[in-house]
């Protein structure tokens, strides 16, 4: 049997919700805090809340559980950072995060890419030659043409492991060239919260958000991604 509550810090503005198994324990919980909200666990000190945001106790015994501490569905888990070389905000400053995006090395050996079918068909009508910059706009046009917004998701880009969501937009965007997929992530991934220099594309929390090339992006019945997966 799993909860819902709010996860929320000091470290950070915004709150997500999370599901926890009411079996896991208060030291196991706070290694997946860990995880959420960027405190250390050996240095955290977690708050429990009502859903009217009244402070109920602190969950100061490790080997408690969350049942045994009554935690239900609403309440909130407030994270207290305790490291005083942690500042607040210090992982929301997304300015020095290395961009990952797939090389076109990589991308151009993809034997299931929209790049290889145009080649392809080309090469069916008669056609030779290189790829040209028209028909890397063809590609990445079918590509966005095949995601339809509201479809659950799968994005895969180097270096990282794979992320699940919703597609929450599908287009072309006014911070960059090309067509482009907004993805609300089921977990606080992302990068902001479905706008991009003062103009909204779709609507999600803070950190849900992210705008991903359509060659990246895999549309099917993806089920819904969360830390507590594996205790369910």
């Amino acid at each position: 049997m799993a909860v819902e509550v709010t996860v929320s810090s000091s470290l950070n503005s915004f709150a997500s919700q999370s599901r926890f198994n009411v079996d896991v324990s208060i030291n196991e919980l706070k290694s997946r805090l860990e995880l959420i909200t960027g405190a250390s666990c050996s240095t955290m000190q977690l708050e429990l809340f009502s859903d009217e945001g009244k402070f109920i106790k602190r969950l100061d015994d490790d080997s408690a559980t969350l049942s045994s501490c009554n935690v239900m569905d609403k309440m909130r888990i407030h994270v207290i950072e305790n490291d005083p070389l942690k500042k607040k905000g210090e992982f929301e400053d997304t300015s020095q995060v290395e961009k990952y995006e797939m090389s076109e090395e990589d991308y151009s050996k993809r034997a299931d890419s929209i790049r290889m079918f145009l080649k392809q068909k080309r090469l069916a009508q008669g056609v030779a030659g290189q790829d040209n910059d028209a028909s890397n706009v063809d590609e990445e046009r079918l590509a966005a043409e095949a995601i339809t917004v509201g479809s659950r998701c799968e994005v895969t880009l180097p270096g990282l492991p794979p992320r699940r969501g919703l597609v929450m937009f599908v287009g072309k965007t006014q911070f960059k060239p090309g067509y482009w997929v907004g993805v609300k992530y089921d977990e606080p991934h992302g990068k902001n919260d479905g706008s991009i220099a003062g103009h909204r594309y779709f609507e999600c929390p803070p950190k849900y958000g992210a705008f991903i090339k359509p060659k990246s992006v895999q549309v099917g019945d993806y089920p819904e991604e969360t830390f507590s997966d594996d205790e369910m």
